[in-house]
């Protein structure tokens, strides 16, 4: 469906639809545990019209996620692949119409169904494209383009955005430019909160309660991502705020292209819009830990950068994260000890440490709320606190995992 098929549909009020794409957002965070972060960076890249990557481990539900996700959109053409190095292009863009070319001598493709007639795409393993592929994923995914293989005008695809998953990096240089292409990265692993993983073995056994899902219509969606999403200003602070960001980045030779910084733009419209306002603030500076980095080790210190210009207390939050999660490893250390040794060393050691931090992090998230910044860096590392007590108290003091999630969550 092209740009003028869907002028004349009726749209819903735009404050409307920003209420339903949040109320999907949750949905699926209580579907998907620790993923909140994920399904609401993955659907900012849905409205400002890039592509994503998602980068984990096989088992992370990275592929679930996304049907899941894409189901959302009522009215999108959706389509899907798992790339191999041995994929041919036509299985991707169209196939060759057989009855024409044995009856008329004709060749040329069938385009219905494929990549080339979708609005909403999920590539799996993206970086095992052939070859062959190469050129014309490209040009789909960067300039919404295809073109056939019987020559003539290129194709313009309607392509909105495509979530990509893999389970690594790509190794070949000739895939780096697809690597480019995608503007968000996030990483995923498998579940942290030992009472989250107890909550998701326990789900396997249990009948899910079935309830009508929260949609979006296409008509919906495109306004928002053609008009909505770009109407959203921008104001000079928050552009003054990337350039110090851009400094510090390269002063840590952490270099990106000014093609990435400009999209990105549309990434911080896009987060204002999903929570409601008409205009960006450094709060929506956040997302930009899932565009600004190469490599996974990179991640940390685009992060700090980034969240010390959200919130002034970022660095002392994250300091006190590295600490939380020296006591993690010291707890793995610690496997083939004795029962009572770990619970001594729980009850006296790491209670205490995890008890200081934790008065620390809600110390700063009061002070933060209170001077109307932005506590997701603190949110963050308190999520972190919650999951490292929670195996303390599961795996050194023997408590229940029932019992320990019931107590963190009333705390």
């Amino acid at each position: 469906m092209t740009t003028t098929e869907t002028d004349h549909l009726p749209v819903a009020d735009p404050d409307m639809t920003a209420g339903r794409l949040r109320q999907i957002v949750e949905e699926l965070t209580a579907s998907f545990l620790e993923r909140q972060e994920v399904v609401r960076t993955l659907l900012l890249a849905v409205l400002a019209g890039q592509h994503a990557l998602v980068l984990g481990p096989p088992g992370t539900a990275k592929s679930q996620l996304a049907r899941e996700l894409t189901s959302r959109f009522t009215g999108a053409r959706y389509w899907e692949v798992l790339l191999s190095k041995f994929t041919d292009p036509k299985r991707i863009f169209g196939p060759v119409d057989v009855g024409a070319l044995t009856r008329d001598g004709e060749y040329r493709q069938l385009f219905e169904g494929r990549a080339t007639q979708c609005e909403i795409a999920f590539v799996d393993e993206i970086f095992k494209c052939s070859s062959a592929s190469l050129n014309e994923m490209l040009a789909w995914l960067n300039e919404r383009l295809y073109h056939p293989e019987a020559g003539g005008s290129p194709l313009e695809c309607p392509l909105v955005s495509a979530i990509t998953a893999s389970n690594e990096l790509p190794a070949d240089d000739e895939l780096a430019a697809i690597y480019d292409r995608l503007l968000v990265r996030i990483e995923v692993g498998y579940l942290v909160d030992p009472t989250n993983f107890a909550a998701l073995v326990r789900s396997a056994v249990q009948t899910p309660t079935k309830s009508e899902p929260t949609t979006v219509d296409l008509a919906d969606l495109l306004h928002a991502v053609r008009v909505t999403v770009p109407a959203v200003q921008v104001p000079d602070g928050v552009i003054n705020a990337i350039c110090d960001l851009r400094r510090a980045l390269r002063r840590a030779e952490l270099i990106t292209s000014d093609r990435r910084w400009k999209q990105a733009i549309r990434l911080l419209q896009a987060s204002a819009y999903l929570d409601g306002r008409a205009e960006v603030t450094d709060t929506d500076l956040e997302v930009l830990t899932h565009v600004l980095w190469d490599s996974p080790a990179q991640r940390p210190t685009v992060e700090r950068e980034v969240l010390s210009l959200i919130n002034p207390d970022a660095r002392a939050a994250l300091d006190l994260g590295d600490a939380i999660a020296q006591i993690e490893r010291e707890l793995d250390a610690k496997a083939g000890e004795s029962h009572e040794k770990l619970s001594e060393w729980g009850t006296k050691e790491a209670n205490k440490k995890l008890s200081t931090a934790r008065r620390k992090l809600e110390a700063m998230q009061k002070k933060a709320l209170a001077d109307g910044r932005s506590t997701q860096s603190v949110d963050r590392v308190l999520a972190q606190l919650r999951a490292v007590t929670a195996r303390v108290l599961i795996e050194a003091l023997r408590i229940d995992p029932a019992v320990v999630r019931q107590t963190l969550d009333q705390d």
